[in-house]
């Protein structure tokens, strides 16, 4: 069986990394009722554990304290550092857990929960980056007896995290002059800059290789350039290509980058170049370069086709089944287009969707991607002021008539949001640790000798 690490994750209070707790929190009444239901021996066992620390309204136990600590001894022993003394450590774990019991205390107030399908999905992402199936990580964690350990510890990290946004955030005010200072700045004007999203495929060429065998390789640079063109898209290009074996291929995956990121050799084809558009065989030392811009988002230009549509919704119910929904939305159809009935009224008396039944089923300019992708395909085939046929969604059917279409240049509006995002980035730390010193001095925190 393949042995797998832990995730490590950063305490709340503390440089020092650690899995979270493993086990649930046993309550003062949950102790005192031990004595009644076990047996002698794990009676004993059970007095072994005590309160360290009463916490508003729960308490953090030795258990807990010994198992974090083991934990910390662990990663150390690990990664080969040293530790400070353990009556320090000590100390600066118990306020760690204190700090996490008063959050987590919080988030139950908040009614802030994850569901075992979200730890799921979340174990499948750390049994991906293991390289392991979810199966196989399961049974790897089990056999190393700390999958139930995992399991809290994700859904507690997952919680802290929403808690922390969730009251942070509301603290955090930007201004309109805040942000016009940000973009005015020289940093300001490096994050609105454009990100290019660029495909990329080398042919490597190598010192001995002769005059004939470069010859060979430009040439065959040149038709994978041809099959891109016709359509083709560079993943299926180069995975082919692999699978022949004809020459071999490399190419590195540069995700978004500026222009200032990149190669110089790349920086150059690149910023003059529209999306899907496909440059090379470009020629450097290591070979034959292929590069085709996937997408751009960002810089003085932000283009946006949008499309002004309404719709009605009718969605199945307790006293609606779907056949009952598919006669209601056809005949909704057809009182539109046959009997000449207002559109907007129709949909006021009948649409299941709350946020446009009072505009007459209005969902005003939506850009492109903004819509639910069985919709967008729909709507995308309609002339203005057609009804389109009824079609399902997950939420239901629906009717729509697209009321224009336009091309908007959402620049200004991309780049005061990337700021403000910046700018909130920025404060979200110092306002964290505000907050943090803030709940912990209202907590009633009482530590046990």
């Amino acid at each position: 069986m393949k042995r797998i690490e832990l995730p490590r994750m950063e305490l709340l209070s503390t440089k020092i990394n650690s899995a979270l707790r493993c086990l649930p929190k046993l309550l003062v009444t949950g102790l005192l009722c031990l004595g009644a239901v076990l047996p002698a021996a794990a009676q004993q066992r059970a007095m072994l554990d005590r309160i360290v620390a009463i916490v508003d309204r729960d308490v953090v136990l030795q258990s807990e304290l010994n198992q974090r600590m083991e934990d910390i001894r662990r990663a150390a022993a690990r990664d080969g550092r040293e530790l400070p003394p353990i009556s320090e450590m000590q100390g600066e774990v118990l306020e760690t857990l204190i700090m996490e019991n008063i959050q987590m205390q919080f988030a139950e107030r908040a009614s802030i929960r994850y569901d075992d399908d979200t730890i799921n999905q979340v174990l499948g992402n750390m049994a991906r980056e293991s390289g392991l199936g979810f199966e196989q990580y399961v049974q790897a964690l089990e056999t190393q007896g700390v999958y139930l350990q995992t399991r809290e510890q994700v859904r507690q990290q997952l919680t802290l995290q929403e808690l922390q946004r969730g009251y942070v955030n509301q603290r955090i005010h930007i201004t309109d002059q805040e942000i016009d200072n940000f973009l005015n700045s020289e940093m300001g004007q490096e994050v609105i800059s454009a990100d290019y999203l660029i495909d990329h495929i080398l042919v490597p060429i190598a010192a001995s290789d002769d005059p004939a065998v470069r010859s060979a390789k430009l040439r065959y640079a040149s038709e994978l350039v041809a099959r891109l063109e016709e359509g083709e898209s560079i993943p299926e290009v180069r995975s082919q290509a692999i699978a022949g074996g004809r020459f071999p291929l490399d190419g590195t995956n540069f995700g978004w980058r500026k222009l200032d990121q990149m190669p110089s050799l790349f920086a150059n084809a690149v910023e003059p170049m529209s999306i899907g558009q496909i440059e090379g065989p470009i020629e450097a030392g290591n070979g034959f370069h292929i590069v085709q811009l996937r997408d751009k988002r960002g810089g003085t230009e932000q283009i946006v086709k949008q499309t002004h549509i309404r719709h009605i919704l009718v969605a199945p119910n307790e006293i609606r089944d779907e056949q009952d929904t598919i006669r209601l939305i056809n005949d909704l159809r057809r009182r539109i287009v046959d009997d000449g009935e207002e559109f907007a009224s129709l949909a006021r008396q009948n649409s299941d969707d709350a946020s446009s039944v009072v505009a007459g089923g209005d969902l005003d300019w939506v850009s492109e991607g903004g819509m639910p992708i069985e919709m967008e395909e729909v709507v995308e085939e309609l002339e203005e002021g057609e009804i389109s046929q009824p079609f399902r969604t997950q939420i239901g059917w629906h009717i729509a008539e697209v009321l224009g279409r336009r091309e908007t240049d959402l620049s200004q509006d991309y780049s005061r949001s990337q700021a403000a995002n910046m700018l909130r980035n920025r404060k979200f730390d110092l306002e964290l640790q505000n907050w943090l010193i803030e709940i912990r001095e209202e907590a009633f925190v009482e530590l046990v000798d």
